[in-house]
């Protein structure tokens, strides 16, 4: 498993330079093609340029050696609402906790916001499930969140799986 130094550059056991940290708009033309290349094995949802520049505040980063290798993002929605978005990790670093960091660093800022309920949209809902997130009904999520799908290329015909997590 990879160590994390959150906001501050680690080492891990290999050697590796490794940070988990807020993303800055340098980061979105990598983030793009990170997402981007999961939404095109129809693992997610694509992110546009100008949707990721626009909400770069919500992004962190986990960077190694200068490169992006996972990314996540915390949107609110309202005051006691929010989403985990765009949980992306490259293949060659899965299943080594660092999407697991950039979801716990969104449910730790979600609680220093004071927000009390977190949800994702997913087509990998176990990955979430893992984490504390219980599958709930797309009718408990208010009609707000569905003005970004009914922009999406899936609408009305999307799979994603609605979770959410109280904390």
């Amino acid at each position: 498993m990879h160590f994390i130094k959150h906001e501050t550059a680690g080492i891990t056991e290999g050697g590796k330079f490794i940070m988990l940290r807020s993303a800055h708009v340098n980061d979105i033309e990598e983030m793009n093609k990170l997402v981007n290349h999961f939404a095109k094995k129809d693992l997610m949802l694509p992110r546009s340029l100008s949707e990721l520049y626009e909400n770069v505040r919500d992004y962190y980063v986990c960077v190694e050696n200068g490169s992006i290798i996972g990314c996540a993002a915390l949107h609110v929605f309202w005051k006691d609402l929010a989403e985990i978005k765009s949980v992306a990790v490259k293949e060659n670093y899965q299943r080594k906790g660092i999407g697991r960091q950039l979801i716990q660093k969104c449910l730790e800022e979600g609680k220093a916001l004071g927000i009390n309920r977190l949800f994702a949209l997913t087509y990998i809902p176990e990955f979430f499930e893992r984490m504390g997130f219980k599958r709930v009904d797309k009718e408990l999520l208010p009609h707000k969140i569905w003005s970004e799908c009914v922009k999406c290329y899936k609408f009305p015909d999307c799979n994603e799986i609605p979770l959410m997590i109280e904390i």
